[in-house]
């Protein structure tokens, strides 16, 4: 693909720039995904983003940085004109062509896994530690992480003893459309179950489901994420748009849980463990007490 005029001149200054400061890490950081970015933060990297997509909204200071869009339809003259030394996201991260494009102009563009299990986290964190010179602090982090997965584990295990995995499924939506189903795989999937639930999809990867199969499956709890409404907007919309849910257990006993769709995006984020206690908290009633 050829570049355009004005993204070869960005390139021309940016390897320019590149050749004097090749040894030393990078200072001017664009990252895509907001797991990634969360993680650049936590590591003492926040001052040195000039950049995020669209899905990195925490913490809320990312939020008045310039967008270079979403983290899957990015452009090349958006990410070349914030001169960034290096372009962090993870293999959702995209077109390839845009990639290919910000290499050539010399930026440093690193992938990270956006697998949802803690042996892609720890390599993650050792790799974004070594780009930020904050290896220690980054295994200490892990190391924080699966010490806070562990205590949620044995939190479910508890609860267990007295109640059933309960039958879950999560929703993802845009502005209370006909949402997609979180099937097997998913970092979505991976939340349900350590959170203690029974994910009651069996397909693989997100997929919208007709009526009759939201009907048939009659989820003891359901779990939503909305890409754009929150707070008291959202769940209303989701049922308005699809009314067949409110026949399911879940609204019949009130058990729908609004979901944080960033925490969705980028692999396992920092966030997580948080929000896997109070999804527990939502699966098992009493288990807050413990």
């Amino acid at each position: 693909m050829r570049l355009s005029t004005r993204v070869a001149a960005l390139c021309i200054g940016l390897l320019a720039s590149h050749h004097a400061t090749a040894t030393e890490l990078p200072q001017r950081w664009v990252s895509a995904g907001g797991a990634v970015s969360e993680w650049v933060s936590v590591l003492g990297g926040e001052s040195k983003l000039v950049g995020v997509d669209t899905t990195s909204q925490h913490p809320p200071a990312l939020k008045a940085l310039p967008s270079i869009g979403y983290q899957r339809q990015l452009s090349a003259e958006g990410i070349l004109s914030l001169r960034p030394h290096i372009l962090v996201g993870t293999e959702e991260m995209g077109p390839p062509p845009v990639l290919s494009q910000v290499r050539t102009a010399g930026v440093q563009v690193e992938l990270f896994s956006a697998q949802p299990d803690l042996a892609a986290l720890q390599g993650n964190l050792q790799h974004l530690g070594k780009l930020l010179g904050a290896e220690e602090q980054a295994s200490r982090a892990f190391q924080s992480y699966r010490a806070q997965l562990d205590e949620q584990q044995l939190r479910v295990t508890q609860a267990q003893l007295k109640q059933k995995a309960p039958g879950v499924l999560l929703l993802v939506g845009h502005a209370g459309g006909k949402p997609l189903i979180a099937g097997q795989g998913t970092a979505a999937d991976w939340m349900l179950q350590k959170a203690g639930g029974h994910n009651l999809a069996t397909h693989t990867g997100y997929k919208p489901f007709s009526v009759e199969a939201l009907a048939n499956l009659n989820p003891q709890v359901l779990v939503f994420a909305d890409r754009v409404l929150t707070g008291e907007e959202a769940r209303p919309a989701l049922f308005r748009e699809n009314p067949i849910l409110s026949s399911t257990l879940a609204a019949k006993n009130g058990r729908v849980i609004q979901l944080d769709p960033t925490l969705l995006v980028g692999g396992l984020g920092p966030r997580l463990p948080d929000a896997l206690r109070s999804l527990a908290d939502g699966f098992y009633p009493g288990m807050s007490a413990q």
